[in-house]
């Protein structure tokens, strides 16, 4: 392998785990602090790239980004009304809402190119001047803006809130915060990130697919658990937010590496499961390996 294709292997591979950290970040909110299992993820992703291919298409490659992230608000929203307004336990209101979003990503494109459109990537990059690294600065940018703001944002009373009914659903139950509210606002608020992350992943590689999304959950809870490792299990806000990146970054360069090892396509989702269970196996191996060395 030469030193070039190293190079270009690592270079996409950092810049496809910055892109999907984006659902990582999505899935760590829901799951890991609202104790949420939001398996809405695979359709919002498809309707985040959907909605940013059409609107790239149109000419408006800067407005497709806040306009997947509303899309992905209100595809968060009818998650968490089932579950909070309807009784619907949090698990089938996800199954219930990544199939209604089946269809209306099918109604919002087909199979679409983008290609030999402006993109935010091409347009960052003729501001810099053709700079190969353009994609990746801009991508690094930008998340580095969305960590700083989700650390602030779980400092604030109403991201404690959203911690706090992750914790303990009962506590907050008995005191005047309003779970309900909270759970709604964090699922919106995890759906826009993940619908953001489809957007430019659209942009990326300038093609959307239906099919896109699927297998997206399993990609971002391998990433969760993998930077869920790396922030250990006392690890602040702040910490864990900058290693679930990192997590999304591994899977990828791990990702990339299989393919350089010639494994086929068809085997990806058994290296996402082998990823997972090491993961999360790794906590008590490494619990196992003290108490061999205290006998």
């Amino acid at each position: 392998m030469s030193l070039d294709s190293i190079f270009s292997l690592g270079q996409s591979a950092l810049e496809l785990g910055l892109i999907t950290s984006l659902t990582v970040l999505a899935l760590f909110l829901s799951y890991s602090m609202l104790n949420v299992c939001d398996l809405s993820t695979d359709g919002c992703f498809t309707l985040g790239c959907a909605v940013g291919a059409m609107l790239t298409i149109a000419g408006h490659p800067l407005l497709a980004l806040p306009a997947a992230m509303a899309a992905g608000v209100l595809s968060g929203f009818i998650t968490a009304f089932l579950q909070t307004r309807l009784g619907v336990e949090s698990i089938l209101a996800g199954i219930i809402s990544n199939t209604g979003l089946y269809t209306i990503n099918l109604a919002v494109m087909g199979n679409v190119s983008i290609t030999g459109r402006d993109t935010v990537f091409s347009l960052f990059k003729a501001l810099t001047g053709g700079s190969q690294w353009s994609t990746l600065v801009l991508l690094a940018l930008l998340l580095g803006v969305i960590a700083v703001v989700l650390i602030r944002f779980f400092g604030t009373s109403l991201g404690l809130s959203i911690r706090a009914t992750g914790d303990s659903l009962d506590m907050v139950s008995a005191s005047s915060i309003n779970p309900k509210v909270t759970i709604t606002i964090g699922l919106c608020l995890a759906n826009a990130l993940t619908a953001l992350s489809g957007c430019l992943i659209g942009e990326y590689n300038k093609f959307c697919d239906i099919n896109l999304g699927t297998g997206m959950v399993t990609i971002a809870l391998a990433s969760l658990i993998i930077g869920e490792v790396f922030a250990g299990r006392r690890g602040g806000v702040g910490k864990r937010v900058v290693c679930v990146v990192l997590g999304s970054i591994v899977y990828r360069l791990i990702i990339a590496l299989a393919l350089r090892l010639n494994i086929s396509a068809e085997y990806f989702k058994l290296v996402s499961a082998v990823i997972v269970a090491v993961a999360i196996a790794a906590p008590n191996m490494k619990d196992y390996v003290h108490l061999a060395k205290i006998r």
